[in-house]
């Protein structure tokens, strides 16, 4: 079976390489195949043109996050700016016809005649790739954007842009469409202050969409605000007349208070380390709260390092040793052999690590994970020393934290006889696969998708309806445990739990191995009733703490089963929203068209059920993704956690938001 917009090939079609047509074979009419590839299959990009051909090998997309990358590479030049010390303001403008502006009062880009190219420098850095002041240390120590591909790779993904410069008491002109300059630099008249502002237009051939969002944008550079203390960015939205101004003299001390926000605190003031070696500036901020889960960020010159990285490890071994010293040292462990493991150290901890390293290795093109080997041992030798003096000056917070390290390591301990007993009985090692799991026949993981459904009934339609050869049912009975509000010892011993990670085969917490996933689409099912979307947000919830691999990798989706059925004669209609009900009623007209709300999974026939959910060339699915990691730490703790107040917020604010509800 194949997914939307997919199809076999055929004989008569063209077969094509990585080059995506650069290199063409066809089959001749006596099956011979036929070479067209000569000197002129070879091309020469010039200007932006490579941008504009290969889009997402500079942006990772042409979707909505795309778009809002093109705003990130623009600020993160005013950033780099504020990094040297020359910008204090940053205002990022949504204006009204469509456009985005950034405007910062740093130096301005220079404007002069460069003398190898005979060009404005302006014009240079705006249409050239690899060309900016990001590879010369005397002019930016520590910068975010080391590939110089940034606002020129803008320019090239816009329709028109546009950017002025003040500098030495005038401004400088120049406009671009498509990348390409509409006339050279211009001085236009005196100018007070100095900085730059770039306005542009996403180009709407290049990008699914070319409307910005608020909310994401205001996540980001709120984000940029607390990693850049003193420094002021202003986000603005003229479309809404929304205005949001964030600055923090803290930093990241306010970056961890605002992330546990709604949490209770085991210290109420966050434990703040920094220092500097080697041109590397270190800050850390961490606090403990009473929640079972660990939360550490960890970014690198502003860019959030995912993947982690050598100043994470560093990290993560001297929080290990110091407070396993500090244990055995003040007699805080009452056992000769009693020693923390780093994920007992870490239980409830939220974290900022921000390291200004001047020449960062990023692995990779997404620059997620820095491999620079010196920083493991600069970020090990601060905590090392800068935690241990701090323990043994607050012994009342040092004690409060060991113990909460403690009470986890008994728990993992316990979780660990709970797996070994539920080893022995064929569960969490997929030598004994759950009785109520109807498997595929497939054994290959990319192709196989396993269906988790709500409730025995819409189980049994989904085990008649499925393609047995790739499709995989497991029903759900009842809700998961709240993993927010669980140590690991009651989640293993949770048995729809145990089911679940049996099923799809990769364990579970230190034994966990995304590489034993048996399927690559783990597809969640319920109905579309206030139960089935408490079930929803418990699994996600899980999958996020728990096996976030997962949705890392893209294996776990949502499925999208129809709001209504809408008949008339004897023609059916599935529509899945409210406005796609309304408008397809308008166009039947209401003279004889029946309406059946679907409240559960079970109503459908296993026909239904397949042609409107589970059939791959006609279901809708999302996939399930991390956008923003804190941003959706912040959610799950909010919707799933202790705190009530934060909730109920949330509930008010967004009521009038709600379209459907099952009372």
């Amino acid at each position: 079976m194949l997914e939307n917009g997919q199809r076999p090939w055929t004989g008569s079609e063209f077969y094509r390489d990585a080059l995506d047509g650069d290199l063409m074979v066809e089959e001749t009419s006596d099956g011979q195949r036929k070479e067209d590839y000569g000197a002129d299959k070879i091309q020469v990009l010039e200007g932006l043109q490579a941008v504009r051909k290969r889009p997402a090998m500079y942006i990772g997309s042409t979707d909505v996050r795309g778009l809002h990358h093109l705003v990130y590479e623009v600020v993160d030049n005013s950033i780099d700016e504020a990094l040297a010390g020359y910008c204090s303001e940053i205002e990022v403008r949504i204006n009204n016809d469509g456009t985005l502006s950034v405007e910062d009062n740093g130096r301005g880009i220079p404007v002069e005649i460069h003398s190898k190219y005979g060009k404005s420098a302006l014009e240079i850095a705006m249409t050239v790739l690899h060309a900016g002041g990001k590879f010369d240390s005397s002019a930016y120590k520590v910068s975010g954007g080391l590939h110089g591909v940034g606002v020129s790779c803008v320019n090239g993904l816009s329709e028109w842009m546009e950017v002025r410069v003040k500098r030495v008491g005038r401004e400088y002109y120049q406009k671009y469409l498509r990348g390409i300059p509409l006339e050279p630099v211009k001085m236009i008249g005196p100018a007070e202050g100095r900085g730059t502002k770039v306005t542009f237009l996403a180009d709407s051939e290049i990008f699914e969409t070319i409307e910005f969002e608020y909310d994401t944008l205001q996540m980001r550079m709120r984000e940029l605000a607390f990693l850049n203390k003193g420094i002021t960015i202003k986000l603005i939205d003229k479309r809404a007349e929304r205005e949001d101004v964030f600055h923090y003299d803290g930093g990241i001390v306010e970056f961890v208070r605002y992330i546990n926000r709604n949490k209770t605190s085991l210290h109420p003031v966050p434990i703040f380390l920094e220092g500097e070696k080697d041109g590397v500036i270190v800050e850390i901020a961490m606090q403990y709260t009473d929640v079972y889960i660990e939360n550490v960020f960890s970014f690198v010159n502003n860019i959030n390092t995912h993947e982690g990285g050598t100043h994470m490890s560093g990290f993560k071994a001297a929080m290990t040793r110091t407070l396993n010293d500090y244990g055995r040292s003040s007699n805080i462990f009452k056992r000769i052999d009693e020693n923390l493991s780093g994920e007992d150290t870490r239980e409830g901890l939220t974290c900022i690590i921000s390291c200004k390293v001047p020449e960062p290795q990023f692995e990779g093109q997404t620059k997620t994970k820095l491999g620079n080997s010196e920083v493991k041992g600069i970020v090990e030798s601060l905590v090392n020393e800068k935690l241990s003096e701090f323990l043994l000056e607050n012994p009342a917070v040092a004690r409060g934290i060991l113990e909460k390290s403690l009470q986890a390591a008994r728990a993992r301990e316990a979780a660990r006889k709970a797996r070994e007993l539920t080893r022995r009985k064929g569960i969490f090692d997929g030598s004994g696969l759950p009785g109520k799991l109807a498997d595929c026949s497939s054994r290959d993981p990319a192709k196989c998708e396993i269906y988790l459904v709500e409730g025995d009934s819409a189980g049994g339609s989904a085990k008649q309806g499925r393609d047995r050869g790739f499709q995989a049912i497991l029903p759900l009975r009842g809700k998961i445990i709240n993993v927010e509000k669980a140590r690991l010892d009651k989640i293993v011993a949770n048995k729809e739990i145990q089911t679940m990670v049996t099923a799809i085969g990769t364990s579970i917490a230190e034994e966990f191995d995304i590489n034993k996933t048996r399927y690559h689409k783990i597809i969640i099912m319920t109905d579309a009733d206030v139960d089935g979307a408490h079930i929803r947000t418990l699994l996600l919830t899980f999958f996020f703490r728990y096996m976030r691999a997962l949705i890392e990798s893209g294996y776990i989706y949502v499925a999208q089963p129809p709001l209504y059925k809408i008949k008339k004669g004897k023609a059916e209609h599935y529509v899945y929203n409210e406005k796609a009900k309304d408008s397809l009623v308008a166009e039947l007209g209401p003279h004889g068209t029946s309406l059946q709300r679907y409240k559960g999974l079970g109503e459908m026939n296993p026909i239904q059920l397949w042609e409107t959910t589970m059939d791959p060339a006609t279901r809708t699915l999302k996939r399930v993704t991390i956008e923003d990691a804190v941003a959706a730490d912040e959610v799950f703790s909010m919707l799933m956690g202790e705190a009530v107040e934060p909730r109920r917020e949330f509930i008010e604010t967004h009521a009038r938001e709600v379209t459907n509800l099952d009372i």
